[in-house]
Formats: structure tokens, sequence, C-alpha cells
């Protein structure tokens, strides 16, 4: 038995084998959604424009309902707010598919795609946090809390590969709307399942537990401060949201690309592989050393994404194409997981449902921003123009990187909940 997989086992023991299924599943949705419905509004309406507003509108509702959702988890606890968000999200995403082939305008079909994208449950993000919670209420070392985040990393990677071809396989054999009406299934079913295991028990809400007793007539003790953020969260935030920029930049130039070669029934596939080189590049991340630091795993990933990206400029064949895009695949997981792993260090721990749904979500609107910007680049210039887009956020991440101090100091312990015994949950 490897190492590696002696790590991934203690990781699964935690929470139990029936956590990242449920958890996977409950996910795949989020991947499905956003590319599932400019699929169904293309066809439906006929208009690319429509679906790409659409598309838009469901982008802006993740990105500014992804950090909501995550503070109020924090505040109330993960299982009432991912029942609730499952819940909504699944007849929003009904109510999408429903619209799109009733031909419903743009306007209500962007109002609705805002809503189902502010519902997206962030039930990628909240499995870190509780994934984070159950290592440290079982007194683990750090390079389990690193090998879990890797872990949940490989999780989201996978959803992001498969839930595209589970979109593409249904519209070529049936219709996009099959694929939203799964998403929806999956929303309510895994989401439901995600939110009532066990394991949301890990971690106390930071507004749980009875109000003290004070004499009659006199006012409760006002609401303590929330903890405030340290200034290097923000830049690390930053980092993500240019991750988003590299991701959306590197998908408008590889559909220029396969277009201009005739071969555009090639681009999902060419994202695709980098999509699973990026999900092994994250497996592997458990075996790096501890003694190397995050933050210079941090200006080591941003070095990788520049010297990667940068053959993209000169790619001009699909078997260049192929090729490249692999290779930088492999910088994307450790960029990501890093950020994640130094967010678990450095905020409060009521704060951490929040700040990883943030970074989520910095992702969704930098490659929303992005694809906007760098598709139309590359239709005026060329695919170039639009990798160019990502080397420059290559760069912007690294002069992240270097002008950063993350430190890496001890967590702030996870609050477990009262009464509940330290070790895995099942």
């Amino acid at each position: 038995m490897t190492a590696a997989t002696a790590a991934f086992r203690r990781v699964l023991a935690l929470g139990g084998p029936l956590l990242p299924v449920v958890s996977f599943l409950g996910r795949l949705p989020t991947a499905m959604c956003q590319f599932g419905s400019l699929l169904l509004v293309a066809e439906t309406s006929g208009s690319p424009a429509t679906a790409g507003l659409v598309g838009g509108a469901l982008a802006a509702g993740q990105t500014a309902g992804g950090p909501l959702l995550g503070r109020l988890a924090d505040r109330h606890g993960q299982r009432p707010v991912v029942l609730a968000a499952c819940w909504f999200d699944a007849l929003a995403v009904s109510a999408l598919v429903s619209a799109a082939l009733a031909r419903t305008g743009a306007l209500p079909l962007a109002l609705i795609a805002l809503l189902a994208g502010a519902g997206v449950p962030q039930i990628g993000p909240l499995a870190r946090t509780r994934l984070v919670a159950l290592a440290r209420r079982a007194r683990a070392d750090d390079r389990l809390v690193h090998t879990a985040l890797s872990f949940e990393g490989t999780l989201d990677e996978v959803s992001f590969v498969l839930g595209p071809a589970l979109v593409g396989l249904s519209a070529t054999v049936a219709h996009p709307a099959v694929a939203l009406a799964l998403a929806a299934l999956l929303l309510a079913v895994c989401g439901s399942a995600f939110a009532l295991h066990p394991t949301a028990a890990a971690l106390r809400p930071t507004g749980a537990g009875p109000a003290p007793d004070r004499p009659r007539g006199r006012r409760p003790a006002a609401r303590p401060a929330r903890a405030r953020m340290p200034r290097a969260v923000h830049a690390m935030r930053a980092s993500m949201a240019l991750q988003g920029a590299l991701f959306g930049a590197c998908q408008s130039g590889i559909t220029a690309l396969t277009a201009d070669l005739h071969r555009s029934a090639q681009a999902g596939l060419v994202y695709a592989a980098m999509g699973v080189m990026s999900a092994v590049a994250g497996l592997a991340l458990a075996l790096v050393p501890a003694r190397i630091g995050l933050p210079v795993r941090w200006r080591v990933a941003a070095v990788a994404l520049i010297a990667l990206s940068v053959p993209l400029l000169f790619v001009r064949s699909l078997g260049a194409l192929y090729l490249a895009v692999v290779l930088l695949g492999a910088a994307f997981a450790p960029h990501l997981i890093t950020l994640f792993g130094l967010t678990e260090r450095l905020v409060p721990a009521g704060r951490l449902a929040e700040s990883m749904a943030f970074l989520t979500s910095a992702v969704v609107g930098g490659q929303a921003l992005s694809l906007a910007a760098a598709g139309r680049l590359a239709e005026a210039h060329g695919p170039s123009a639009a990798f160019a887009v990502a080397v420059g956020a290559a760069v912007l991440i690294l002069a992240l990187a270097l002008t950063t101090r993350a430190t890496d100091r001890p967590a702030a312990a996870v609050r477990p909940a009262a009464g509940a015994p330290a070790g895995s949950v099942r």
C-alpha cells in the first residue's frame, strides 16, 4: 500500500464511504447546469445571444449567492441551509426547463436563471468545510487536512469533466432538457442526502446555543462582532478569480481554434482532457512533502501556470492543442487546492464555510467575465488572443503570490458540536 493510498483511506474513514458519494452527486448539477442551460436555450430560442444572457445570469447568481449561503451555513448550520437551497434550486432549474420549452422571452429566462444560480447549494465548498472539521476533531495533522482538500479538489475536477459530458450525451441522444431534469433530480435527492448525513453535526453553528439567563426587563447582550478576515485572504480570492479567468480564456481559445481547424466537435473533448489531467495532479498533490509550505506551493503553482500556458500562444494543430492543454491541466489543481488550504489555515473557524464558498464563487465569476471578453478577442483576432488572456491571468497570479504575506500558521481550532466525541462520524 502506497503512502498516498493510506492517506486517502484515512480521509474516507473520517466521514464514511457514503459522504463522498452523495457530495459528488450533489455537486454534479453545478457542472451540468451552466453548459446545459446554454444548449437548452440556444435550441429552444434559436438565439445564441439569449443563450449567452441566460448563462451569464446563472453565473452572476452563483457568484453573488455563494458567499451568502456559506455565511448562513456558518451561522445556522449546514443541514437547514443545504436542505432549503437544494430544494429551491431544484425547483428553479425545473422552472428554467419549463420556461425554455415554452419559449418564454429572454428577460424572464434570465431572471429564472439568476435565481437558479443564487440557489446553488454550494455542496463542494461545504463538503470541504465539513471534512476539515472532521479532521480537526480527530486531531489529525496538517498533512491529512491537505490530503482531504486534495481529495475534494479531485471530486470537483471530475464533476466538471463528467457534468458537461452528460449534458452533451443527453443533447445527442435526446434533448438538453433531459440533462437539466436529471440535474434537478440530483439536487433534490443527493443534496438532501448530503444535508441529512450525520457528519452535518461536525460543525457547531456560530449562532447556536441557548440564550443566557438575564434579569427580566433587561435587554439581551449585543451579538459579538464577526471575526475579521486577514488581508491575505482577499489576495487569495483575487487569485482564485484570476484562475477562473484563465479557465474562461482557455475555453474560448479552444473553441475558436477547433472551429478554425473545422473540428468543433473536439472542443469539449480537449477541455475534458485538461480536466482529467488536473484531477490526476490533485490526487498527486498528497505526495508533496509536508516541509514544502503552502505559500511556496502557491508560488510554484503560479510559475507553472505561466510556463505551461505560454505554449498555447503558438499552437496551430489539434495534436499540439491536446498536448498543450493536458500539460497546463497539471498546474490547475495544485493552484486551486493550495488556495483552499491557505484559506483553511488563515480564516476564523466561524467563517470557514463562507470563505470556501467565496473562493468557488470567485472562480465562477472570473470565468464568466473572461468568457465574454476572451470570446470577443478570439472572434476578432484569432485563438491566440484568447490564450494571451490566459497567460496574462497567470502572470497576475504570480504577482499576487509573490507580494502576499500568507504565513503557514496553525489554523484556529474548529469547534465541534456540543457533546460530540472526537473522531469520525458515520
